[in-house]
């Protein structure tokens, strides 16, 4: 329905005829303020009627928070959760995961891989077109093979200053230039300097989605705010820190059982910063779902066993599931310190932290039962290479002992260690604070803005800090990535700065096993090897958990805790 056949507008129309018929010229401006009252508020009435029935507001938009807040819509800078799900929305890649971690068609209808796993052949769909905008005039514009090079290569342009151009960092150079190209309209081809597994998954990221050049063209910059992608939802309307509307992409090439997706018509999002305050509003109704456990209102939602308190049974849905989530503490280890003063050099020192604190009673009483105590390695559990052959249990006498071998006792204690933490994660780091005062390590903490400690890690300027990996491609390798001396940060993943030839040497091994039974048994062995280093004392592997109202159906949870809205019903109820 259109505003101009707005019944409330017909009205006004009415009105106003009404009013010039029965009074004289000279009455007329008697009655003006009235009139005038009246004319504005049934076009309010009518506008705002308009836009209700268009994208029925009220009863058909999935609406959520992000405390964390998005700075950008460009995919090309959606490096973490927050700006991962906003453009899942919004954009589509060659693949995409499902709910097992499976690598599935999305605009690539099917591949091809070479023998030697050095050549890629995707054949696309010939029915994928992006959102309309004002950079195509408006009209309808399809998706060909040479959009994906135009925008992998716009992904690595230096100018660009994308943090997910290492995605396609396997990609073999041809004169300075990737081996990516179109072969034609259906057909692309990309090769790579020698086999990497890993590839296919790491397609899935939203680094990879397909943008239009016509879009960067017409909008520079300020594409970040006026992004244009293929996704089930195309941007309506942005108010920074504020709300963001989608709406739903009447021409999006997914159906299921023959209808269009997808089934809402649009989506809120709002970035109200306190927790607490948005559960509140879910609880109000306000909000159709969260995601996770905070601190500020876990007992009120959970009981210590991690299950949906009573009250809120009839009215809330929990749905769980293994998060490829590691969340750690790491040590800064670069030997070319030579700080003799440190005491995280000292392995022995990191063995006995690792040792020294219970993650058992840090799972019940702190995540109200919520992950998996972190006694293993890296990887996460819902991994197949989980459960390595080295892992650290709770031992405080074994952890006396090794602070021994290590030199420290009651007259040369160990100096005190800071251990650097954004606000959600003070009540862990207050446990181990006090679990490790037991045992004669001094631990105090130091509180920053999560921007500042991504900052100061990545610089090498945290001695301990928490930290956490969500994996952003389904295979063991980008955790291990975390731990090869060739990705020292701030050029890398390795915050640690971990150096190890043998881990190394069958990191880059790796590479060659094309079979993935071999290649989990492979992983397993260069897990516990860095672990027996003691780089990181893991603290749990999470748990996806999202609450939503019982209204919601289709929503499920998936181990990179991806909001997928493409088939998600919110009835009436």
């Amino acid at each position: 329905m259109t505003c101009c056949n707005n019944n409330s507008f017909c009205l006004l129309i009415s009105l106003i005829g009404t009013c010039m018929r029965k009074k004289k010229l000279s009455e007329h401006f008697k009655y003006f303020n009235t009139l005038a009252i009246s004319v504005i508020a049934l076009i309010l009435f009518s506008v705002t009627s308009c836009k209700r029935n268009d994208y029925n507001y009220d009863k058909n938009v999935f609406r959520y928070n992000e405390s964390a807040g998005i700075i950008t819509l460009d995919p090309a800078f959606s490096r973490d959760q927050a700006h991962i799900q906003v453009c899942n929305q919004l954009y589509n890649s060659l693949v995409k995961l499902n709910d097992s971690l499976d690598i599935i068609p999305s605009i690539a209808k099917h591949w091809t891989i070479s023998d030697d796993g050095l050549k890629y052949t995707f054949y696309l769909r010939d029915d994928v077109y992006f959102h309309r905008n004002d950079c195509f005039n408006d009209s309808i514009r399809k998706v060909i093979a040479e959009d994906f090079v135009y925008s992998f290569n716009r992904l690595t342009d230096p100018e660009t200053a994308s943090p997910g151009s290492w995605v396609l960092s396997a990609v073999k150079k041809l004169n300075g230039k990737n081996l990516i190209y179109s072969v034609d309209d259906t057909t692309l081809c990309i090769e790579l300097a020698k086999p990497f597994p890993p590839f296919l998954g790491i397609l899935s990221m939203k680094y990879c989605s397909v943008i239009p050049h016509e879009a960067i063209d017409y909008f520079g910059k300020d594409f970040r705010k006026n992004p244009v992608g293929t996704g089930p939802f195309q941007y309506q309307n942005w108010v920074e820190n504020v709300k963001l509307v989608l709406r739903k992409n009447p021409d999006y090439f997914e159906k299921k059982n023959g209808v269009r997706l997808p089934y809402l018509d649009g989506i809120s999002i709002s970035f109200l910063i306190d927790k607490m305050t948005a559960f509140l509003e879910f609880v109000k109704g306000n909000f159709d779902y969260i995601s996770g456990i905070d601190a500020s209102y876990k007992d009120e939602l959970l009981t210590r066993n991690g299950n949906l308190k009573p009250k809120f049974k009839d009215r809330f849905r929990m749905i769980d599931g293994p998060y490829l989530n590691t969340e750690y503490l790491a040590f800064f280890i670069d030997t070319s310190q030579n700080d003799i003063k440190n005491p995280l050099l000292n392995v022995n020192v990191r063995k006995a932290i690792n040792h020294g604190f219970d993650r058992n009673k840090m799972i019940y009483y702190l995540r109200n039962g919520i992950g998996t105590p972190g006694t293993k390695g890296i990887i996460p559990a819902g991994m197949p290479a989980y459960d390595g052959d080295f892992g650290y249990d709770y031992n405080p006498g074994k952890s006396r002992m090794l602070l021994k071998l290590a030199g420290y006792n009651e007259k040369n204690p160990v100096p005190e260690i800071v251990l650097t933490t954004t606000p959600d994660y003070l009540d862990l780091c207050k446990f181990v604070q006090s679990q490790l005062k037991n045992i004669g390590i001094k631990i105090s903490i130091e509180v920053s803005p999560s921007a500042t400690v991504r900052e100061l890690k990545a610089n090498g300027k945290l001695a301990l800090f928490r930290a956490s990996w969500i994996a952003d491609y389904p295979d063991e390798e980008n955790y291990l990535s975390m731990f090869y001396s060739g990705n020292f940060a701030p050029n890398g993943p390795n915050y640690t700065h971990f150096s190890d030839s043998l881990t190394d040497k069958l990191y880059l091994e790796s590479f060659g096993i094309t079979n993935r039974s071999s290649r989990i048994l492979h992983y397993r062995k260069i897990d516990s090897l860095i672990m027996e280093e003691a780089p990181v004392a893991i603290l749990y592997y999470d748990q996806v958990t999202l609450f939503t109202s019982n209204n919601i159906l289709g929503l499920t949870a998936n181990p990179v805790n991806m909001l997928n809205l493409e088939t998600v019903i919110k009835s009436e109820n």
